[in-house]
């Protein structure tokens, strides 16, 4: 039996009976299995057609498995906080995750952190790469969708901050789910919301050519490769397909079936966590909390294969097989470095001798003259100058207050997110 072309990638929550799986796209036959652990929403990815990496959930560490020794977790990665989403750029030089409200880079080749991106407010939700690894685009509970330029995040001049390329700031509620589409810096890109609507908006522009408005909110969202269509996964199991080759000039459209193109694929009884369509565009693949993934044909909107697992699913997705994937004796030509924990290289070694770059992220309201190891210092000074008891008094009371403190700041921020869902909550609250 020669080797598939493509094949399904998917995981559940439950981790009960694999990570993560490998199917024919055509019968829905399991192919291989990967043990160990169980792998969050948004955070399974395939690293140079050689390893597997999927974000532990709940948990913060990375599980890596080579692609082709599927029964023994290789490496675990350990991250600053729990991964909320995790993407590898097409090119394999680069990982990106989302960790609460910031978006860290990892360069493959050294295992260096590069940057760490806090421009959103609230956990960054779903992470995605352009087709040629030139941009990507980071959504979050914020509400906001930014653009990133990727050789402007990776830059040698430590006194600039790296700023997002667009904005994408229409959406009203959380960003649920991101695609983009191909040509690179030209592509459109797709943002899903629980705001019940989908927008199209172009990378190079920032500007949004369309926006669909549904009676659901919206968890998940693709294009076919030639971007005819638009599918969109609803809070109802409903899976929504959208006609991009409409002759309305109105970039603001509500979604109604008829016979142009706008169908719904119905079978899913809860959520529809994902979606993934085939290079050919005749097969989409959806995933769902109702602990299922289908497979459907796209013209007549039949399912053909059905798969249950043991818990909602929380990745599911049609990628072109790796050449090595059914070879048992290869293995990966580069081995996986370690990933730093440290923004600045100098903390493990030589400085940017190692091939990694430093960069000063926030807010440049300080003098650029200073080094983050001099900075370091400074702040330790000011950290052993409160034992002077002119400034808190005794030792014994300087932990004392630095404790308090410590609690009032995690309360505070307790505090903010229980507002910001509860607000959420109120404003999507069916009618």
């Amino acid at each position: 039996m020669s080797a598939p072309v493509e094949v399904v990638l998917s995981a559940d929550s439950a981790g009960q009976l694999f990570n993560c799986a490998v199917f024919d796209p055509h019968s829905g036959s399991e192919f291989l299995s990967y043990r160990g652990g169980n792998t969050s929403s948004r955070s399974l990815t395939v690293l140079s057609g050689e390893y597997i990496l999927g974000a532990q959930l709940g948990k913060n560490f990375i599980n890596v498995w080579e692609i082709q020794r599927k029964d023994q977790l290789q490496q675990k990665i350990v991250c600053p906080g729990i991964v909320t989403c995790l993407c590898a750029s097409p090119d394999g030089l680069y990982v990106l995750a989302g960790i609460a409200e910031a978006v860290y880079l990892w360069e493959m080749s050294t295992g260096n952190l590069l940057a760490i991106l806090s421009r959103h407010y609230q956990d960054v939700s779903c992470i995605r790469f352009t087709d040629d690894s030139s941009h990507f685009v980071s959504g979050g509970k914020d509400n906001l969708a930014l653009v990133w330029n990727l050789s402007s995040v990776v830059q040698l001049d430590s006194s600039r901050t790296p700023e997002p390329r667009h904005i994408l700031s229409r959406h009203s509620l959380p960003i649920t789910d991101i695609h983009c589409g191909l040509m690179g810096p030209q592509a459109r890109v797709a943002t899903a919301s629980l705001d019940q609507t989908v927008k199209v908006w172009e990378v190079s522009s920032g500007e949004m050519l369309l926006s669909v408005l549904f009676d659901v909110g919206i968890m998940s969202v693709t294009f076919d490769p030639c971007e005819y269509f638009l599918f969109c996964g609803g809070s109802d199991g409903n899976i929504f397909q959208v006609s991009l080759c409409s002759t309305s000039l109105s970039r603001d459209k509500t979604f109604q079936a008829d016979s142009d193109g706008n169908q719904v694929f119905k079978g899913h009884r809860n959520l529809v966590t994902c979606l993934s369509v085939s290079m050919d565009g005749t097969l989409l693949l959806s995933g769902s909390n109702d602990e299922t993934v289908r497979m459907w044909d796209v013209q007549s909107k039949q399912c053909i294969w059905s798969i249950n697992h043991k818990g909602p699913v929380t990745n599911a997705v049609i990628i072109p097989a790796p050449a090595n994937m059914f070879l048992a004796d290869s293995h990966p030509a580069v081995p996986l470095p370690r990933f730093s924990r440290h923004l600045n290289p100098s903390e493990q070694g030589d400085g940017t001798g190692s091939g990694g770059m430093c960069l000063r992220l926030g807010a440049n309201t300080q003098e650029p003259e200073g080094t983050y190891l001099e900075k370091s210092d400074e702040l330790y000074s000011l950290m052993c100058a409160v034992t002077d008891k002119s400034v808190f008094g005794d030792g014994e009371n300087t932990k004392v207050r630095v404790s308090e403190l410590e609690e009032e700041v995690k309360t505070l921020k307790k505090i903010n997110k229980d507002l910001y869902e509860f607000s959420t909550q109120l404003l999507t609250k069916p009618n």
